[in-house]
């Protein structure tokens, strides 16, 4: 973030919180910083002076995993849709409460930690829904013969709702299992993620909605017609 009492601030709250933290004020400094690797997260504004935070996303993504967190000052869906997208995991908007911030940062680290000692490996972790198929061993997604290029996020979100396949899985428990937080009526983050995950998975051939939104209540993965063959 070029704000440097910004960084200032939350360096000391989560430094307090035993988090070691680095911060820079410019895009290439942190790409380059980034790509040496050894950070567990990255905390990354979208409104930088050199390049842009999608740009920056994008540059990280193409080498590393390593969880992105981003900040916006304009609150815009466009701007939380573009960087889930991306690559991001998770987004927040400024102004915000550091305590925020703390929490989205322990969820992250949750939820990797989770995914990287699941212990789950082979086709043991395999789940195959008509011509879509998840593996969590080698966190692969493929439909219809081709390797859907997810995101850490829409790989676990995709995993929740094809374990309840058939059943509708509330926004509240999709909050908490994928994101690791608790809900709150105004967090609109599991419906953005949803949005990105649709249009990656498309829908079935016969041009059903492969994820439902059930209104007021959360969503569904579909499963195919009785009669159908798929």
């Amino acid at each position: 973030d070029d704000d440097v009492e910004l960084c200032k601030l939350v360096s000391r709250y989560l430094g307090a919180e035993g988090y070691s933290v680095d911060t820079v004020q410019t895009s290439t400094l942190g790409i380059e910083r980034t790509l040496a690797g050894g950070y567990d997260l990255v905390v990354l504004d979208v409104m930088l002076p050199d390049i842009d935070g999608f740009e920056v996303l994008r540059r990280i993504r193409a080498t590393l995993s390593t969880p992105v967190l981003m900040l916006t000052a304009r609150g815009d869906d466009l701007d939380r849709i573009l960087g889930l997208e991306i690559g991001a995991d998770d987004y927040l908007s400024k102004p915000f409460n550091t305590r925020e911030l703390s929490a989205r940062v322990r969820a992250i680290l949750r939820r990797v930690s989770r995914t990287q000692g699941n212990g789950i490996t082979g086709d043991v972790a395999s789940i195959r829904i008509g011509d879509l198929e998840l593996n969590a061993g080698s966190r692969t997604v493929r439909c219809k013969g081709e390797v859907l290029n997810l995101t850490t996020v829409e790989f676990d979100l995709l995993q929740r709702l094809l374990r309840s396949a058939g059943a509708v899985v509330g926004r509240e428990e999709l909050t908490k299992d994928v994101l690791g937080r608790q809900f709150s009526p105004y967090d609109r983050s599991i419906d953005t993620h949803v949005w990105s995950l649709r249009k990656k998975v498309g829908n079935s051939d016969d041009g059903i909605e492969r994820i439902k939104g059930i209104r007021g209540v959360g969503y569904q993965y579909a499963l195919a017609d009785p009669g159908s063959n798929s």
